[in-house]
């Protein structure tokens, strides 16, 4: 079968190497220049099925409140205008907010991170594939004791539903990242992922990229997607900037930018863009720069050793597909990340970042079928896309070729909503 990937973003070449594995003919269609130039080109460096626990749950509804008009609060809705599908994906956003369905939601996130995880490390055993990758697990820290007593009941559900996620003391802390040490008189505690990774999410798409090329896929970079034609309920073909693409299977792994292209063909994703920051600063010469993977939870941010560099990532602000750099809010993150780590990086020399992020309201990713009887979704995984790529890119491979996936997919379409 011929299909046509659109996107090469890291859910995007994932999808693209194991349809090649399956034997398909595939075609990835990037706009920009290369692989992983997108939201996944610096991201947080996570892979973090320990970042399960949906936005919309019980918890957040008062934070929101607290965070109103706060520019440097680590989650920003900037809704000053009408629009009709923004609104409508904050009141499914607020259905999302209640104990029962956080339960829910939290589970089919961690049914697909955790395979992910799997699917992962396999491809690694398999072909060898090095993008800076660090295995010691994700260090989550707390300083208020409520907020620790919440992060310890949400991981006790995680463990439920099999990822072990391990309570530690600051003193603990410590002993797995000792660059925590000058601010262990803060903490609370703290909560230890012993399975999950981090690496540089661009190289292992690149890397990935080139490795899915001698698999035999083509990678039509530079090339804008205008539309999809369809006859009836089924796509015919790819209308983009350069020429039409024949397919008898599409994916649609374009994250943010899906819905504008699906909408066309009377199908509404409820997905939002959200706009995160990152800082990358060298870390040669300071002795301070973690190698854990840390989550800072009261801020909402991430720190990941990526060989000789320190990639600091955080803040979610929905101001539509803007991808202009706030000052003030990355700025923040180096201000932060100075407050913790004081000789983690040169901080004067700063790489600044911004991605949009494709938000559901349940935080679930859309998976699987739609209407159209040849066109797939694997869009619509918020933060996590690296972590759950592999596996989604697997799970697409197997339905498209008439497999049954390895996990359940049940929860995970367009048809939830």
């Amino acid at each position: 079968m011929k299909v046509v990937v659109l996107g090469a973003g890291v859910v995007g070449t994932a999808t693209a190497w194991y349809l090649a594995r399956a034997g398909h003919e595939v075609v990835v269609a990037e706009r920009r220049e290369g692989p992983g130039l997108e939201t996944s080109f610096a991201n947080g460096g996570q892979v973090s099925p320990c970042h399960a626990e949906p936005w919309a749950n019980p918890a957040v509804l008062g934070k929101m409140l607290r965070w109103l008009g706060r520019d440097d609060a680590p989650l920003v809705f900037r809704w000053t205008r009408w629009d009709p599908r923004l609104w409508a994906w904050g009141v499914r956003f607020l259905a999302n907010c209640t104990a029962s369905r956080a339960e829910v939601n939290t589970e089919r996130t961690i049914r697909v991170a955790l395979y992910s995880r799997q699917c992962l490390q396999e491809l690694r055993a398999e072909t060898g594939l090095d993008y800076e990758q660090r295995t010691d697990g994700i260090l989550h820290i707390y300083r208020d004791p409520a907020e620790f007593a919440h992060a310890r009941a949400a991981a006790g559900l995680m463990g439920r539903f099999g990822l072990p996620r391990l309570d530690k003391t600051p003193a603990e802390c410590v002993a797995i990242e000792p660059a925590l040490a000058h601010v262990a008189p803060e903490l609370a505690g703290g909560i230890h992922t012993p399975g999950d990774e981090s690496g540089d999410a661009y190289l292992f798409t690149s890397r990935l990229a080139d490795l899915a090329a001698g698999q035999g896929v083509t990678f039509r970079t530079g090339v804008t997607v205008r539309a999809l034609e369809h006859s009836g309920k089924r796509v015919t073909g790819v209308v983009t900037d350069h020429g039409r693409l024949a397919a008898d299977g599409v994916v649609l792994a374009l994250g943010s930018y899906s819905p504008l292209l699906a909408r066309p063909l009377g199908l509404r994703l409820p997905i939002i863009p959200a706009k995160g920051y990152s800082v990358t600063v060298p870390v040669a010469g300071h002795g301070g720069a973690p190698k854990v993977s840390i989550t800072d939870d009261e801020f909402k941010t991430v720190y990941s050793r990526l060989g000789e560099r320190l990639r600091i990532a955080g803040t979610a602000e929905t101001a539509g597909w803007d991808t202009d750099l706030n000052d003030r809010r990355w700025r923040l993150l180096l201000e932060r990340a100075r407050s913790l780590f004081p000789d983690g990086g040169d901080y004067d020399t700063p790489q600044p970042w911004t991605g949009l992020r494709a938000v559901t309201p349940d935080s679930v990713p859309l998976l699987g079928a739609t209407p159209y009887e040849n066109l797939w979704l694997n869009t619509g995984h918020g933060t996590l896309g690296w972590t759950m790529a592999c596996g989604s890119g697997r799970v697409i491979a197997d339905l498209l070729s008439g497999r049954k996936p390895e996990i359940d997919i049940i929860g995970l379409g367009l048809d939830r909503f």
